[in-house]
């Protein structure tokens, strides 16, 4: 099929090949212009967008600035307002340690100033006193002058001394007072007591002064012998003699110690070997037991509750049966066959047992040191046995042997318990707690012994009513044997008693 219209010739649009470029190219501007237009729009939009943040962000600057500025500023401010408070109070503290020094000063001055003053009058006093002293020696002599020139021989008053009642002292001091009456008082007759006053003399003798005339030997012996003797309170001694209550105390100390110091030495010591032989020999008359040197007990002295070391001076062995706190010292002694002690241990606590007491005394420590070799010292069962200890059996069921033994060994302890019940019957203040204190009551109970020994020396008879019971509990040690020899030696002797006749018959 053929087309109506024949195709264009070519030819004929060639106008249009040449037209088509410089369309194309002005389009091709055009749509450079546009871009370029877009292009410079974008970046003046770009330019004033980084222009306003620039403008935010100087903004934002300046207000940190402005608030860092605030910041040191208030930092300035209140490191000079702390320099100034600072200033304030050093120049305060200044001010206050300059007003302390000043009160100081004013003080230390008063005070010294106040101490002068003070120095001052006691000098003044003092002065005044020893004039006075001195006008008083002179009227004393000046009236001792008068009595010498009238003859009167009168004594002068000590008028500054209180006047006291000695009637009695002066009534059993006379040379017609009955012995018996004396020795009721003072435990021992005139003659004894005259004796231990001249032994003493050169030791307690006090010289006269003007104002005041000493103290006579006889009345200061007498002043502790009867306080020994009857226990009273120091005011009833006072009363007594007419002396004053601490003068009293000071003499009882005074002459115990005298008697200690000088007499024990004398009246209280280990036997030698000639009078040690003797009592040896007056002990085996006695029991049968040979080379029995001593019996020896341990009592207990009661005392008041002591400041210190309460328990370990608390009996509480007393105290049970007694129904009564008590409190107490022991004295350990050693006497003879005649009741005489030739060793004492004094002041160790009640609370301790005998065998402990005796490891503490020096008879232990010389025994030990050889002393008794070859001898015996006869001790209860409170005792241990020991190779110089002999001791009684205390086992049960004991044979006939054993039984002899103890029965003599009985008879040797009876020495030392009797001689301590005339101890404590003769000297009644062993018999209650005393006024001494608790460090000077050994020199106390030590002259107790020694006047003990005097008295049975001259054989002083006691007054059976002044007798008393002797109660002090044995304890059996923990270790009762020390050794194994002594409970050989022990047998032997035993043995020997009972197949040498010398055995009594009681323990049947």
């Amino acid at each position: 099929m053929k087309l109506s219209s024949p195709l264009p010739n070519p030819e004929n649009y060639s106008f249009l090949y040449t037209l088509l470029p410089s369309s194309f190219s002005q389009m091709n501007e055009s749509n450079i212009f546009m871009k370029q237009q877009r292009k410079d729009r974008q970046e003046s939009n770009e330019d004033d967008a980084n222009s306003f943040e620039e403008d935010s962000n100087n903004s934002s600057s300046n207000k940190k600035r402005k608030q860092l500025k605030g910041i040191i500023t208030s930092l300035m401010l209140m490191d000079e307002q702390g320099n100034c408070d600072h200033e304030e109070q050093n120049k305060a503290s200044c001010q206050e340690k300059q007003l302390l020094e000043a009160n100081h000063k004013k003080k230390a001055r008063t005070m010294v100033e106040y101490y002068s003053n003070l120095q001052d009058y006691y000098a003044g006093n003092e002065e005044t006193d020893r004039i006075k002293r001195k006008k008083s020696r002179a009227v004393a002599g000046a009236v001792s002058d008068g009595d010498v020139k009238q003859g009167t021989g009168g004594q002068q008053r000590r008028l500054w001394v209180k006047d006291r009642d000695k009637e009695w002292w002066d009534e059993c001091n006379r040379p017609d007072y009955p012995d018996e009456e004396f020795k009721q008082a003072f435990r021992m007759s005139k003659a004894t007591f005259d004796m231990i006053c001249d032994e003493l003399h050169s030791f307690i003798a006090k010289e006269d002064t003007t104002l005041r005339t000493a103290i006579p030997v006889k009345q200061r012996v007498a002043v502790c012998i009867w306080r020994l003797a009857t226990g009273e309170p120091l005011r009833l001694v006072s009363k007594r003699f007419g002396l004053g209550i601490s003068t009293c105390h000071k003499l009882v100390l005074e002459v115990c110690s005298a008697i200690k110091n000088v007499l024990m030495p004398k009246y209280l010591q280990w036997p030698d070997e000639v009078p040690l032989k003797k009592i040896k020999n007056e002990f085996e008359s006695i029991s049968g037991i040979p080379n029995v040197a001593g019996s020896m007990y341990t009592t207990h002295i009661p005392i008041i509750a002591p400041k210190i070391s309460v328990a370990a001076y608390f009996n509480k062995r007393h105290t049970e049966r007694n129904q009564k706190t008590s409190y107490s010292i022991t004295v350990q002694g050693v006497v003879d066959p005649r009741g005489v002690f030739t060793d004492v241990c004094i002041g160790w606590p009640g609370s301790m047992p005998d065998d402990q007491v005796l490891e503490k005394s020096a008879l232990y420590q010389r025994a030990n040191g050889g002393l008794l070799e070859g001898d015996w010292i006869v001790g209860s069962s409170g005792y241990p046995l020991m190779d110089w200890i002999l001791v009684p059996y205390t086992q049960q069921h004991l044979t006939w042997t054993q039984h002899a033994f103890n029965e003599k060994i009985g008879e040797i302890q009876k020495v030392a318990k009797v001689a301590f019940t005339r101890l404590k019957g003769r000297w009644s203040c062993l018999q209650k707690r005393t006024e001494v204190k608790l460090q000077e009551l050994p020199v106390v109970l030590g002259a107790c012994c020694v006047l003990h020994n005097i008295c049975e020396m001259r054989k002083e008879e006691l007054d059976p009513k002044l007798n008393v019971e002797l109660v002090d509990d044995e304890m059996v040690p923990e270790v009762a044997l020390r050794s194994a020899k002594s409970m050989k030696a022990r047998d032997s002797i035993a043995h020997n008693l009972l197949h040498h006749c010398h055995a009594g018959t009681g323990f049947l």
